[in-house]
């Protein structure tokens, strides 16, 4: 890389000097930026020191914390005028987005751009923190006369590091392994990342993917912030492959359409500033390309649909860089280069938007007006049908626009519109708690982009999945209307508050995850439960498959305190308990009828470590720990031979390649612990692993034969120019299907007779034949429903298995081919996760 860095700004040489009202990082740190790696800590130590030596320029916040307990800050960076007023400029901000509860009337002229710079986000991407301390200090500067003069109409927010806890997991190792000197060659141990590597989070998640659903704590509290302030220009910073050059905007197709003219031109203006800067250094770089603008929940398309500029850098480096790396062109890219680059670009940054800051609050304004009109949306209503039996996920996907800021109501009355379920126009009626939620509101554009039933597509080479429409993803009977819906009054949620009065027994519907949850509570204070296998009928009340029912017999124990500890249970996780006063039902099975299982608390263990994805891993651990609230034990799949099988009743294993299956000794130990009577539940890849095995009742479908029997003599005849191109015609990047279930299964008990997957491969499985296993949930023909699929696939994306269980010996194993808990936001697919934990093979 060159050395000779030409900069923007002329009055600051890098971290060369310091002067005597504000130290730079070099001088306060001791080193110099990019010759060694800077912990959290004092990462944090030096945003605090620029707040304490500059308090009139800049301001610290601490918004969080990690899982780790690190915090969490944003540094505000304006002039004293705007930092002085810091609270006005937020309100009026909220103004122009038609955001504030109060009436006061908004103002463009004179008002401060907000841009937010987020630094980080993948724990090993590391150059961009270092980055960010050369750059809070030459805009806090007080003898940089440029920044002086950007930060008069901009305030700068900044996020020095998304993820601490996966950086210093990064940092930490490298530091404990490198020699005096780096060594750039890329067989060294120092560029060989132990997993699960230090791009992800604690519980092993991707924040840049967890914008939109905000399952994770950082984003949770981030978001909360980030919604409090809502930027005109957001930028978060990430590394790439180590060869490949610098990446900004504009973004490559596809864009999607709800993208305005202004924010696409935008993206160009910010791209030729970066570009005169690079050019000026000799650096190459590339646009238009890889990164598209289309999934909804990463750091630059959740602040586009929020009416920002929202956009990603991608500096060459990566978990796999360390401090200087051996490049294919023969150079060395060292953590200075890397560190510089984003510099350059966080700097850019703040002086376009400066330059430019009156035509982005015009046009800010602009998109939340037509937003409250809904002028962008094909649908103007959705309209969300509230069963009983759905209670449980409707809960969980109100969280979820609460936490967005998306409003919603009652409704009553009737309409016509596109049904999720069957794909067609159906007129539907609205019934009291039904919920309508307006596309006319502030966030008007999130709402198109959560709820809209297909999205279109100009180019379907894609990044990330293509289809995650909420109805789907929740598994919820809806609309979308492309008319308005009559809203009703403000929606209510319920607050259960169970009786604790003496009675036979209590019975537990079996809805979601916090009814398992509830029941999870219950099992490990050692309350004794049945489930019942069928449908029935008990004191004029019905339930169905999978309820739990709590009785005196068997919990002698707790005595008269035996419903008061079940209540608090159920109070605590909201979930209704129906009091029974006999086990002579009306409809199905007594209470003592061999339809009538006992349900036993079990003890649930995870292979986890090398050759598992960290992902999946991650997925099953936080599902766990933050929201079952249930035990599970890791156990590193290389140590599984040392396993104390007695004390595991459940296991999982995430996708992953497993070796032991390979291993004589431990494939037969393994297999005989499930014949005594362990279950197994295999997620995506590991499944696959497992339908290989002698004794599977599994297999993946052979392709179907085209009739014809006549093959295309030019099909191996394909352009060059195609090549990045090449066999999406037989994939699909993430699309959503309808499967067909039974469930009067186990592993389907809470479901009707069907599921929405989110199908993310090719691979589908033979029907399971003469009673070897239990077909519990497939594929049909012409079932897909939204996202993108190549049209060779499609034809072979059909009467397949996805969902089985296998009865061996006394055990048995579940096959789960496609991933239930993607991302922990899938939440139609949890239920059935717990399914596999708790109730197949009781």
């Amino acid at each position: 890389m060159h050395k000779r860095i030409l900069l923007l700004v002329s009055a600051v040489s890098l971290s060369l000097f310091s002067f005597a009202q504000l130290k730079s990082p070099e001088a306060y740190l001791g080193y110099k930026i990019g010759t060694r790696y800077t912990p959290h800590w004092r990462v944090v130590s030096y945003y605090q020191y620029v707040a304490q030596t500059l308090p009139a320029n800049v301001k610290l916040v601490q918004y969080g914390e990690t899982n780790e307990h690190r915090p969490l800050y944003t540094a505000f960076i304006s002039s004293p005028e705007n930092i002085s007023n810091l609270e006005n400029i937020r309100m009026n901000n909220l103004r122009l987005a038609n955001l504030s509860k109060d009436k006061a009337m908004p103002s463009e002229n004179g008002a401060p751009a907000i841009v937010w710079l987020s630094y980080n986000v993948h724990g090993n991407e590391t150059s961009s923190s270092e980055a960010g301390l050369l750059t809070i200090f030459a805009l806090a500067d007080p003898n940089n006369a440029q920044s002086k003069e950007w930060l008069k109409n901009t305030v700068v927010i900044m996020d020095p590091c998304v993820n601490p806890d996966g950086r210093d997991r990064y940092v930490n190792w490298f530091n404990s392994i490198v020699g005096a000197q780096y060594n750039p060659r890329l067989d060294s141990r120092e560029h060989r990342e132990p997993w699960p590597g230090g791009r992800s989070n604690h519980y092993n998640f991707d924040l840049n993917r967890d914008w939109a659903w905000q399952t994770q704590i950082e984003s949770q509290q981030r978001i909360k912030l980030y919604n409090q302030w809502m930027p005109q220009v957001h930028v978060d910073f990430h590394e790439q492959s180590i060869n490949s050059p610098y990446y900004f905007a504009p973004a490559a197709q596809p864009y999607h359409d709800a993208i305005t003219k202004w924010q696409r031109d935008f993206q160009v203006t910010i791209g030729k500033n970066h570009a005169k800067y690079f050019d000026r250094n000799n650096w190459l770089y590339f646009t238009k390309e890889v990164f598209d603008l289309f999934y909804p929940s990463y750091g630059d398309t959740y602040p586009i649909y929020n009416g920002a500029i929202g956009m990603t850098y991608e500096q060459g480096g990566g978990g796999s860089s360390g401090l200087g790396s051996d490049t294919d062109e023969g150079d060395t890219l060292t953590l200075y280069d890397r560190a510089m680059h984003h510099f350059t670009t966080s700097l850019s940054t703040v002086e376009i938007s400066s330059l430019n800051a009156t035509n982005l609050l015009k046009e800010y304004r602009k998109f939340f007006n037509d937003a409250v009109s809904a002028a962008n949306s094909e649908y103007k209503s959705y309209v969300i049908k509230n069963k009983p039996e759905d209670k449980e996920r409707i809960s969980a996907l109100l969280t979820l626009l609460d936490k967005n800021g998306i409003q919603y109501n009652t409704g009553s009355g009737a309409g016509r519109g596109y049904s999720y379920h069957s794909g067609k126009e159906e007129a539907f009626s609205i019934g009291q708690g039904d919920i309508v939620i307006s596309a006319a509101q502030p966030r008007s554009t999130m709402v198109r982009l959560l709820f809209e039933p297909q999205s279109k597509l100009v180019d379907s080479a894609t990044y990330d999945i293509t289809a995650w429409s909420m109805p789907y993803a929740y598994g919820l009977t809806a609309f979308a209307s492309k008319t308005a819906v009559v809203a009703g009054g403000a929606f209510s949620k319920d607050s259960v508050k169970n009786s604790t009065a003496d009675s036979y027994g209590y019975v537990i519907p079996w809805l979601g995850v916090s009814s398992a949850r509830a029941i999870g509570q219950l099992m490990s204070a050692g309350i004794k439960m049945r489930f019942s296998e069928s449908p029935f009928e008990v004191s004029g009340k019905s339930f169905a498959r999978g309820a739990v029912i709590v009785l005196k017999k068997g919990n002698e124990k707790f005595g008269n305190s035996l419903w008061s500890e079940v209540a608090k249970i159920c109070d605590q996780n909201n979930v209704a308990m129906q009091p029974v006063s006999t086990g002579f039902v009306d409809k199905g099975y007594d209470f003592g009828s061999g339809k009538v299982h006992p349900m036993k608390a079990v003890k649930v263990a995870m292979l986890t470590g090398d050759g598992v994805s960290s992902l999946g891993a991650g997925e099953v651990w936080h599902f766990f720990e933050k929201e079952l609230r249930y035990p599970v034990t890791l156990i590193n799949a290389a140590d599984i031979s040392r396993a104390k099988w007695s004390d595991i009743d459940v296991l999982i294993m995430p996708e992953g390649n497993y070796r032991f299956l390979s291993d004589k000794g431990s494939a037969e130990q393994f297999v005989l612990w499930v014949r005594n009577g362990g279950r197994v539940v295999a997620l995506e890849s590991a499944a696959g692993q497992l339908s290989r095995q002698d004794w599977s009742v599994i297999a993946v479908k052979k392709e179907d034969k085209d009739s014809s029997g006549k093959k295309d003599p030019y099909a191996a005849l394909k352009l060059f120019n195609d090549r990045d191109r090449d066999g999406i015609e037989n994939t699909t990047p993430g699309s959503i299907f309808r499967v067909d279930v039974d469930s009067s299964h186990p592993l389907m008990y809470g479901y009707p007779s069907y599921y929405y997957t989110l199908k993310m491969d090719d691979v589908l499985y033979e029907f399971t034949k003469d009673g070897a296993g239990w077909n519990a949930g497939v594929i049909k023909k012409d079932n897909q429903l939204a996202g993108f699929v190549g049209y060779k696939l499609k034809k072979k994306l059909k009467d397949g298995l996805l969902f089985a269980t296998q009865d061996l010996g006394r055990g048995s194993v579940t096959y789960l081919t496609d991933d239930v808990l993607f991302r922990n936001f899938w939440e139609n697919g949890k239920l059935m996760f717990c399914n596999a934990v708790f109730m197949v093979g009781q």
